[in-house]
């Protein structure tokens, strides 16, 4: 299957190519265009970056609120998303997934470890488990919790209808095997 991930951020990143240089096409999704009715692509999964709740880096917070019915329609639908640290001291930065999170924002190398049984655990593939940068971790959580640094949640899972939402505080490109298996699960689905 040729699979399309949405990266959503006001510009084009280096995550980008990282994302086609793993086999997926990409397209940049900006702040507006996120809630724009007349913008309908069709993805594999939609990618939020690490930094979108720190005003200082993007202004997609507020994008993402307003838009927070349509993102889980997508997953709902079967697209799969794929979040990462708000990267800002906001508990409240996720309060538009329809799930509670709570986020506490603390930036250092962790040792990760992840249930067995997870798909997931290819996320860090390409790194060392016992020293992963993450810029916090989740201390409410109605989701899996298939990562772990200690006690502290660092990746939640929820499945949505046919989707499945991956949250993160990994700082770290996702490794190419993760992302091209998270890309071509399921349908691809009109946003």
């Amino acid at each position: 299957m040729n699979a399309r991930a949405g990266f959503v951020w006001a510009t084009r990143q280096h995550f980008c190519r990282f994302i086609e240089d793993s086999g997926i096409g990409c397209e940049l999704i900006t702040p507006h265009m996120l809630a724009a009715p007349f913008f309908r692509p069709t993805l594999s999964c939609l990618i939020i970056p690490t930094g979108f709740g720190n005003p200082a880096y993007s202004n997609l917070l507020p994008a993402l609120r307003a838009s927070s019915e349509r993102i889980n329609r997508f997953v709902e639908k079967g697209g799969n998303l794929l979040v990462f640290g708000a990267a800002v001291d906001n508990p409240e930065a996720y309060d538009w997934l329809p799930f509670p999170l709570r986020y506490c924002h603390d930036h250092h190398p962790r040792t990760i470890r992840f249930s067995p049984e997870s798909e997931t655990r290819t996320i860090i593939a390409d790194y060392d488990a016992s020293c992963v940068e993450c810029d916090g971790t989740f201390s409410v959580f109605e989701a899996d919790c298939p990562g772990r640094c200690g006690d502290s949640a660092v990746l939640v899972q929820k499945t949505l209808g046919n989707g499945t939402v991956i949250v993160t505080t990994i700082h770290e490109y996702p490794s190419r095997t993760f992302l091209q298996d998270f890309c071509r699960r399921g349908p691809p689905v009109v946003f």
